[in-house]
Parts: structure tokens; C-alpha cells; sequence
């Protein structure tokens, strides 16, 4: 597991007193008729930027929003956020039209410490995600120091993220903080039993997780479009499902892996299936790990999905990462939805429970079951999972080089 986070400096451990500080949120929010329709990634940075104000910074927010791939796009505007962050904030924010150049600065520089300013989408210039110096050394221009509170991104080596660190020094805000600590006590410091759920389409997705979490787990169970591979694998008939065949090989490794490592590795027992994937189509329940010809799973069965809560119940440390069926489509939502409600009733009964990754916090919400109910939902899918594959993560490992840089002068 990589180890960068021992070498983070924290926000609260940092001189910021009255300094200009350039923040890295992730205020990639959903947008419709010019209104965010979902303002917790926002209220998720409440604890860091109201830090920042108390202690008489001058806060400059720099963000992303969707993939406007490197051109100036209206639709992706961060201007919508800005009565959304001045009410979470309880403070006025300035909003400059661009993110570089004169009238960025000017922006900048027109407003008070305790004040807020939003600069434009980083991503209309390409060299965001190119990690240009240059386009970072002007964001860096804007302050004196550097804190990174955007997890969801510190897994890309973008100039906002990583190429900035080397000319501020910085320090991980309170979300990533929460974020690293949630996920590397799960990983070195994980109340047993403990187990992961890892659903969603594609093994290649979670080849890699997979096999870092079988030295850490005790139960493993696999779901969603991804288990047809390994039922494949293990040579059970799964009609027309989806399937990774230049990945069978690497399922049939992971399980003989949880094999020998003592890991119990489930897959569904039975399964919802239909003939068409619609939402309308006839769907019928197998009675057994075998799927016919012509017919497709969609969505784990009644008996897996009473097995797969029975696991839920015993374990004390849950990761769950990917559903478990075609959870767009209600007809087919059952198995991941109660999954989702079983994991909120084990957290009233003490156990850990950790949620990523996008499509999870969208059951969640079908399902009626609040973030609050769970022990952390993680605001950054990508990131966790690779943190959870042990990779070095671009915007941590700058933030950990970036220390002992001095600060700038204004």
C-alpha cells in the first residue's frame, strides 16, 4: 500500500493565518437549467474553506466541471455554484470569468481576507490536464499557500493537483484527510470480519483492487456485470450475459487466490434474468448459478441476495464499490438496493462501512438510504479505488514534495 500519506501536512498543523490560500475543490456537480441540482460535493469542503475564513484567508477555489476537453463550453460554467457556495459558506464570493489572465487577477485582488473568490473552469484550457508548469505557476500566483481538499481528483496529475504543488507549499485540506483516513484504516486497521463488495460491468475495472484486497480481506463478494466473468471462469453456463473473455484467465487467478489466502469468495447463487435488456422485458429467476441460452443476467437473485446479507450481518468492516445489477432500470435495482439498506443497518449495529464510487451513491439514493446512515461515502470513486490498488496517487505525492517549499511572497 503506498505510504505518501504519512507525509502529508495537514491543513490544521499549517501557518495559513491571514494568508491567501489556492484551494482545489471538486465542485463537479450536477447541472440543470443553470441550477446544481446536488450541492454535496460542495457542503462535503464546508469544514475546509470555513477554516480558511476564520482564520482570515483570502480563499481563491479552483475547480473543474464536466469535460469541455480544453474549450471555453456555457454548459459547464461554474457560475451556477456560486449562490450555492455562498450560502453553505455563510460567505460573499467573487466570481472571475476565467481562471487565468488580467482579469482573473483582478478578481483576485479585489477581494477582502474572509472573502471567497471561484475562479472559471480549469479544464477550458487544455493545459489543465496536460499538467502545464506554466498554466500552473499562474494559479499558484494567486496565493501564498496550497490546500488540496478535492480527493475525487488527486488520482490525475493535472496542473490544479500536482504541477502546482512545486511552486506553493501545501497541505491536505479536512476532506482528504477524512478521506485517507477512512480508507487506510480499512486497509491497515480493519475491524474483522472484513468484507468487500465489488459489483459494477467490467472486471478489467477492479482486476487490481481485487487482487490488493485478498491480502486484506476476509470475505469477498463479486456482483454486478463483472461476476459472469468469474462464473464463466469457473466453468458455469452463463448464456448471453456479459463477459471479459481475455479476462477469464485473470479471474480464475483471483479466486484460486482467495483460495489460499482463506478468503471466502462469493459469487451470485441465482440471478434475475430476461432475454432483452429493457426496462419492460419479462424477466424470470434462475434456480441455480446457471443462466440458459439466450437469456442475459441483470440482477443477483433472492437467494444471493439473502446470502449476501447474511455476510453483511457478520462482518465489522464493509468496502462496497459497484453495484450489483442493472440498477438504472427499477425492475432490475432489487439486489443492489437491498444491499444498500443492509449495509445502513449494519452501521446502526457498529460495523465500518465505507461506500465509492459514483454509481454506489446513486443506489444509495435509490434506495432512500442517506450518507449520513453510513460510516463514509467517499466523494471520489476513481481515487478510492486506486488508493485501494496501492498506487501512488499524482496529487498526494505532490502535496507531500511541496512542504518544504517556502512560502510566496505577495
Amino acid at each position: 500500500m503506498a505510504n505518501e500519506i504519512l507525509k502529508i501536512a495537514r491543513l490544521q498543523d499549517a501557518d495559513i493565518k491571514g494568508k491567501n490560500v489556492v484551494v482545489r475543490v471538486d465542485y463537479n456537480v450536477p447541472i440543470k437549467d443553470g441550477k446544481v441540482e446536488n450541492d454535496k460535493r460542495i457542503a462535503a469542503t464546508v469544514p475546509t474553506v470555513k477554516y480558511l475564513l476564520e482564520n482570515g484567508c483570502r480563499v481563491v477555489l479552483l475547480s473543474h466541471l464536466g469535460r469541455p476537453k480544453g474549450k471555453v463550453a456555457p454548459e459547464f460554467s461554474l457560475a451556477p455554484t456560486v449562490p450555492v457556495i455562498e450560502k453553505l459558506m455563510g460567505a460573499k464570493v467573487h466570481f472571475a470569468k476565467d481562471c487565468i489572465g488580467p482579469e482573473a487577477m483582478n478578481v483576485v485582488n479585489a477581494a477582502q481576507k474572509s472573502e471567497l473568490v471561484l475562479l472559471e473552469n480549469l479544464r477550458f484550457h487544455p493545459e489543465e490536464e496536460k499538467n502545464d508548469k506554466a498554466f500552473a505557476k499562474q494559479l499558484a500566483s494567486y496565493g501564498e499557500f496550497f490546500v488540496q481538499d478535492a480527493f475525487g481528483t488527486v488520482h490525475r496529475a493535472h496542473a490544479s493537483t500536482a504541477a502546482i504543488a512545486e511552486f506553493l507549499p501545501g497541505a491536505a485540506g479536512f476532506l482528504v484527510q477524512k478521506e485517507l483516513e477512512y480508507l487506510d484504516r480499512a486497509i491497515r486497521n480493519p475491524q474483522r470480519p472484513f468484507l468487500a463488495i465489488i459489483g459494477g460491468a467490467k472486471v478489467s475495472d477492479k482486476i487490481m483492487v481485487l487482487n490488493n484486497l485478498l491480502g486484506v480481506v476476509d470475505m469477498l463478494i463479486i456482483g454486478g456485470g463483472m461476476a459472469y466473468t468469474f462464473l464463466q471462469a469457473q466453468s458455469v453456463a452463463i448464456g448471453k450475459s456479459l463477459v471479459e473473455p481475455d479476462k477469464v484467465g485473470e479471474a480464475k487467478d483471483i479466486i484460486a487466490k482467495s483460495y489460499s489466502k482463506h478468503v471466502e469468495c462469493l459469487l451470485p447463487a441465482d440471478h434475475v434474468i430476461v432475454q432483452e435488456v429493457k426496462p419492460d422485458a419479462p424477466s424470470q429467476i434462475t434456480q441455480a448459478m446457471a443462466i440458459p441460452d439466450g437469456w442475459a443476467g441483470v440482477d443477483i437473485g433472492p437467494r444471493t441476495t439473502v446470502l449476501f446479507i447474511e455476510r453483511i450481518k457478520k462482518a465489522r468492516t464493509i468496502f462496497w464499490n459497484g453495484p450489483l445489477g442493472i440498477f438504472e432500470m427499477d425492475a432490475f435495482a432489487n439486489g443492489s438496493v437491498s444491499i444498500a439498506k443492509a449495509l445502513a443497518e449494519a452501521t446502526k449495529t457498529g460495523a465500518t462501512t465505507i461506500v465509492g464510487g459514483g454509481d454506489s451513491l446513486s443506489v444509495l439514493k435509490k434506495a432512500g438510504v442517506k450518507a449520513s446512515e453510513l460510516t463514509h461515502c467517499s466523494t471520489g470513486g476513481g481515487a478510492s479505488m486506486e488508493f485501494l490498488e496501492g498506487k501512488t496517487l499524482p496529487g498526494l505525492a505532490a502535496l507531500s514534495k511541496s512542504a518544504s517549499l517556502p512560502a510566496q511572497k505577495h
